[in-house]
């Protein structure tokens, strides 16, 4: 017979090292948000040396127009790339929610499962705003990847929390 305290104990590691995988993919997508016009640049350097348009002639076609789109905003228009700073921000504002879950998992599992209910979000998002704003279709499925990535440790977190609960549970009286 498994002890119940072992067992919690095993439960919580698990759920706050999906947890903190979870949370530090998220952090580092945010932090990516800021540096987007020097990001870019460097990405498109990388990529030309590893001579990547020679072999996917599309994706560099794609990001040489989404730079050049980006030093465009950032040299006529930079307060358009305020916008990515608010969403880098709300990737770190997440982030933080997070913390309730690792403290105190069974009482804010409704953070885990409203981040699950985002990532599924962000399928329907994609499919609908991808093509209004000319995006390809290949890269809206990277966006939604996201989604589907994102929503794997959250799955097995809840999972997880759920077990946890359970082994809270008094235990049924016999009569």
């Amino acid at each position: 017979m498994s002890d119940p305290t072992s067992d919690r104990a095993a439960l919580l590691k698990g759920i706050r090292t999906w947890l903190a995988l979870f949370v530090v993919c998220l952090v580092l997508s945010g932090a990516t948000a800021f540096p987007l016009v020097h990001e870019l640049r460097w990405t498109e350097d990388l990529l030309r040396a590893l001579s990547v348009p020679d072999h996917l002639p599309a994706l560099m076609e794609w990001i040489a127009r989404v730079r050049h789109g980006l030093d465009t905003a950032d040299a006529d228009h930079p307060f358009l790339l305020y916008g990515t700073d608010w969403l880098a921000f709300a990737h770190l504002v997440i982030a933080v929610a997070f913390y309730g879950p690792y403290r105190d998992p069974v009482r804010n599992i409704w953070v885990v499962e409203f981040g699950m209910i985002a990532c599924v979000g962000i399928i329907p998002l994609a499919l609908i705003c991808g093509p209004i704003r000319g995006i390809p279709f290949w890269w809206t499925v990277i966006d939604m990847s996201f989604g589907v990535f994102g929503v794997i440790p959250l799955y097995v977190v809840r999972k997880k929390i759920k077990r946890l609960e359970g082994l809270a549970a008094p235990a049924p009286v016999s009569g």
